[in-house]
């Protein structure tokens, strides 16, 4: 696995993310640990977060990968593991950090409206390069593949929810709180303090469905009346922007005007000459053949259409 010595973890390798990668996971060490084998196996570097208790059957699990132990089993949900993350991350002298969910089943790259999968560093990468250019983004990070269509008409979506797939600003003095939610109220207070959130949709991540595994927050946040308290404490802090409705058969909690509200504009650091910037760059990305025999005429158009603008195949 990828070193942790020195600062810049991606060295020359533009396939890898440039700040450091976390994964709070608890009870899962005997399930499929989905992004840590997606990580794993394209040799992205990341550290676990597991509670004293489970270290070992984590180590197990995932023999090599480094962890980072809890001061204590039973936190009482993710919100202190995630403080905690944020303040080692700040400790090492990183500007962001990311926290990915430990149930992301692949990545994917948009393109010519196609959901391929792709390099699990390189999605990490783009969103990196593209929101430090900007000096306000707070927090920013994938777009589920759920929320990303074949219509989907932009690159990215500004000023909205990012979920599972984070990074994490720590110039943004907003942290975790509270019990319930922490996600959206951490984006709630970067754009209610005048920062931006981005969600990239040219990368997205592609995540398991929530309390589809035991572990995690399943027992503890979602069992009984779960969801219904955790709409309601989302409400109760922002009592004029969320309220509680009841959507897919659940309550559900539900921002007013759907984000549209909030409207700061990316602010563009100054140091960058903006008109140096390649118009196109894939990253070393290259479209793979993994059939032996590509029978849609769809897929086989976007072949055919990667080929002759003369970039390169497998």
């Amino acid at each position: 696995m990828t070193s942790w010595a020195g600062r810049d973890l991606a060295g020359g390798d533009r396939r890898l993310p440039r700040y450091p990668v976390f994964i709070p996971t608890k009870g899962r060490h005997d399930g499929p640990n989905y992004t840590a084998r997606l990580l794993l196996a394209d040799d992205v570097p990341f550290r676990i977060v597991v509670e004293p208790s489970e270290a070992a059957a984590y180590a197990a699990a995932l023999p090599g990968v480094e962890q980072i132990l809890t001061p204590r089993d039973e936190m009482g949900s993710s919100i202190p593991v995630r403080n905690l993350i944020r303040d080692i991350a700040e400790a090492e002298g990183w500007a962001r950090h990311w926290q990915l969910d430990d149930n992301l089943k692949q990545f994917r790259r948009f393109y010519k409206g196609h959901r391929i999968p792709c390099h699990a560093g390189i999605g990490l990468r783009v969103c990196e390069d593209f929101v430090d250019r900007y000096t306000n983004v707070g927090v920013a990070g994938l777009n589920y593949q759920m929320f990303v269509p074949r219509s989907t008409p932009t690159p990215f979506y500004l000023n909205c929810h990012v979920y599972s797939c984070t990074l994490v600003n720590h110039a943004m003095a907003c942290r975790w709180r509270g019990r319930y939610n922490e996600d959206t109220d951490l984006c709630l207070q970067a754009l209610s303090n005048g920062w931006t959130t981005v969600a990239l949709n040219v990368y997205m991540a592609d995540k398991d469905i929530t309390m589809k595994q035991k572990g995690g927050n399943t027992t503890a946040l979602y069992s009984g009346d779960g969801r219904l308290r955790m709409a309601r404490s989302l409400e109760r802090l922002w009592p004029y922007v969320v309220e509680t409705r009841r959507r897919f058969n659940r309550p559900q909690h539900v921002i007013r005007d759907s984000w549209r509200k909030f409207d700061q504009p990316l602010i563009r650091r100054t140091d960058i000459d903006w008109d140096a910037l390649a118009s196109r760059d894939e990253y070393g990305l290259r479209l793979q053949q993994v059939a032996e025999e590509v029978r849609s005429p769809i897929v086989r158009g976007l072949v055919d259409a990667w080929v002759a603008e003369g970039l390169p195949i497998e």
